[in-house]
């Protein structure tokens, strides 16, 4: 029938797999349809789809156990909305808007009639009379933009945890580079490390599985993947603020040795991440326990993590502005050399490494709310976001001078010594050769037949 084939194409437009799932298992228990405050709020639809595909199997069992004649049209389900029985003749009519909040058309209705032969086909159609809000190729390009933007912000991820990783073997290794700076950079890194590696957690349980149901997803282990995924974001940000305020003290307090603060910048990075992902998880778990806990439905709540990252995203900033006008007054005074080109691309290039380091790109979006320029708002935070490790580790180590030095004496080391080691073999072999055809020449001529005796050639024949 029209309805059936319309009906898939309502679940595969509008999520859903979700749905999909939960029509394979053909019966969903009636609990867990009732429990809607126990999955996610995006998955409100589905849950009033299978709610009301229940209540209409339950009112046709009562009205064939309640009916002694079997006349007119009884219940039907057709996978989209209940037409509830009718009598011989009877035309029934549904509203577009009773069919679900998802139509464009909502001053539509469709209409079937009872026959004696049963309920006829729908006229108009629901595609026709109620229209979706979006086509199908629409819908189609969508999964397909989100497809290939889950590869780029995969790449990039990718990229950053190899960089990453090797920037803090290098900084490990050479114990020339174990100071305070390189310290909190080797921790920057590992927060970085730790987001990428969340995001691939999350990725690999959420949506590892088309057919997978996460509508009715709420187990303490996809819980504990987004609690992880949270906490990693907040010790990132934190980790970015404690740059800024090691880059603050530097210009501030310049004959203070930085190492008694380091144990405070510790107790800022990791700590204050932990308190806070503590409170969050408390006050979801007593009052939105909702779902796996990935959604921003409850304001206040979501707002125990993101108040203090846009918190210290807007103190960067301030650190930010503030070297930018230090930086400005040094150019400017009197000792400075350079004409004003040589300024200003000093100027521009300070600035640049600052913005990574800092996380500046991510003010665009901070202060506005969480539905505004969802697409722009995805590019910045995951697209570009997901290299931002990549670029912070090739600035503060792979391209800083001190390091490039270091591995080049570290090159030229190796390559001189293993140049010794292997002239210091080939010169024993050289040594050994000579040696063994001196011996070899003074044994033949000792053992020369004209200068041995008489007797002992006769013995010897």
């Amino acid at each position: 029938m029209r309805a059936a084939g319309f009906a898939r194409n309502y679940t595969r437009r509008h999520g859903n797999r979700r749905a999909a799932a939960s029509e394979k298992r053909r019966r969903v228990d009636r609990e867990e349809i009732n429990e809607t405050e126990a999955i996610h709020p995006d998955c409100a639809v589905v849950v009033q789809h299978l709610k009301a595909k229940e209540a209409c199997v339950q009112a046709r069992r009562q009205e064939a156990r309640n009916r002694t004649a079997t006349s007119g049209c009884q219940t039907e389900w057709d996978n989209i909305r209940c037409w509830h029985g009718a009598q011989v003749g009877q035309v029934v009519s549904v509203s577009c808007i009773n069919v679900s909040q998802l139509f464009a058309n909502n001053q539509g209705y469709v209409y079937r009639n009872c026959t004696a032969k049963g309920w006829s086909d729908h006229f108009p159609s629901y595609d026709e009379a109620c229209k979706f809000a979006e086509d199908a190729e629409s819908g189609s390009e969508t999964t397909t933009y989100l497809s290939n933007f889950k590869h780029v912000y995969t790449t990039g991820y990718a990229t950053s945890l190899i960089a990453l990783i090797s920037a803090i073997c290098v900084f490990t290794v050479f114990r020339k580079f174990h100071c305070t700076r390189n310290y909190i950079h080797i921790n920057l890194f590992a927060s970085f490390i730790l987001r990428a590696s969340a995001v691939f957690i999350k990725d690999g349980v959420f949506f590892s599985d088309e057919d997978f149901d996460h509508c009715f997803m709420s187990t303490m282990s996809c819980k504990a993947v987004v609690a992880f995924f949270h906490f990693s974001i907040l010790a990132n940000y934190f980790w970015l603020l404690v740059e800024g305020m090691y880059l603050q003290t530097l210009l501030v307090l310049t004959f203070v040795s930085q190492t008694k603060y380091f144990w405070w910048y510790i107790l800022i990075g990791w700590g204050f991440p932990a308190a806070i992902i503590t409170v969050w998880i408390l006050m979801r778990h007593f009052y939105d326990d909702h779902g796996c806990w990935d959604d921003t439905e409850v304001a206040f709540i979501w707002w125990i993590i993101k108040g203090p990252i846009t918190a210290s995203l807007l103190v960067n900033f301030l650190i930010f502005m503030n070297v930018i006008r230090i930086l400005v007054q040094k150019l400017k005074s009197p000792g400075a050399s350079g004409n004003d080109t040589s300024h200003f691309m000093r100027l521009a290039k300070s600035t640049l490494l600052l913005i990574p380091l800092l996380g500046m790109h991510y003010m665009v979006f901070a202060f506005l709310p969480e539905n505004t320029g969802a697409e722009a708002r995805m590019f910045i935070e995951l697209g570009l976001g997901s290299f931002q490790g990549f670029v912070v580790a090739m600035l503060y180590c792979f391209l800083n001078g001190e390091v490039q030095a270091e591995l080049k004496k570290r090159l030229w080391k190796w390559q001189t010594q293993s140049y010794m080691r292997y002239s210091k073999r080939r010169r024993r072999r050289t040594l050994f050769t000579e040696s063994s055809t001196v011996t070899q020449t003074s044994v033949l001529d000792k053992s020369s037949p004209k200068d041995q005796p008489a007797s002992d050639t006769c013995t010897n024949t």
